[in-house]
């Protein structure tokens, strides 16, 4: 499986179902049918592309968008920015400040400015987003695991060990490598990340 082939795989799941769960059911099926080769060739894509977003840069274009950002949160938002699809994953691994430019997110923000305008009555009762709109994919990183075991008979571990000898040590939450800064500095977050803090200021004085 080259790298086109991974993300047609991942773009078309999205146009033949509706819902993350649906979702991942339609791709560990397809991976299923293939050989364990093309699975591990999936499962090292993957964790490719997940390279390219865990840096410093992306986290705190997530921080700054969201208003959040755990260790936990952060490593299950690369997860959902695959899912985007490449175009829209490639233009912000290449440049984290154009996350707000993506439609998606532009309807998450606007659904947050609503939702943390309602009281706290109304807030109990009406969710911020729904599981299938939350910026975050955990499970995404599971669906190579679950093909292989579906495919093979043999326990995931044999898919870690192949992942192995081509080179990808286990990681199980963020390494970034680039240049680390203070995430929660809202004067360091405006200097990298212009174009963000400028969309939620302006979203919050409408």
């Amino acid at each position: 499986m080259d790298v086109d082939e991974f993300w047609f795989l991942i773009e078309r799941s999205a146009r033949e179902t509706d819902g993350k769960d649906a979702r991942l059911e339609w791709l560990r099926n397809q991976l299923a049918r293939r050989s364990a080769e093309d699975i591990v060739d999936f499962a090292e894509w993957l964790r490719l592309a997940r390279k390219k977003v865990d840096t410093w840069l992306m986290w705190g274009a997530m921080r700054a968008s969201f208003g959040y950002g755990s260790d936990d949160g952060f490593w299950y938002f690369q997860m959902w920015l695959v899912g985007l699809g490449r175009e829209a994953f490639e233009r912000v691994a290449h440049a984290p400040d154009d996350l707000v430019d993506l439609p998606v997110v532009q309807r998450l923000l606007v659904r947050r400015r609503d939702w943390v305008r309602l009281s706290d009555a109304e807030a109990m009762r009406v969710p911020m987003w729904t599981d299938d709109e939350w910026p975050e994919f955990e499970c995404l990183d599971y669906v190579g695991d679950e093909a292989w075991e579906k495919a093979t008979g043999r326990d995931s571990d044999e898919l870690f060990e192949a992942l192995r000898c081509r080179g990808h040590a286990p990681q199980a939450s963020p390494e970034p490598d680039d240049e680390k800064w203070e995430l929660d500095d809202p004067e360091e977050s405006a200097r990298r990340l212009p174009k963000i803090n400028s969309y939620k200021a302006g979203l919050y004085r409408g």
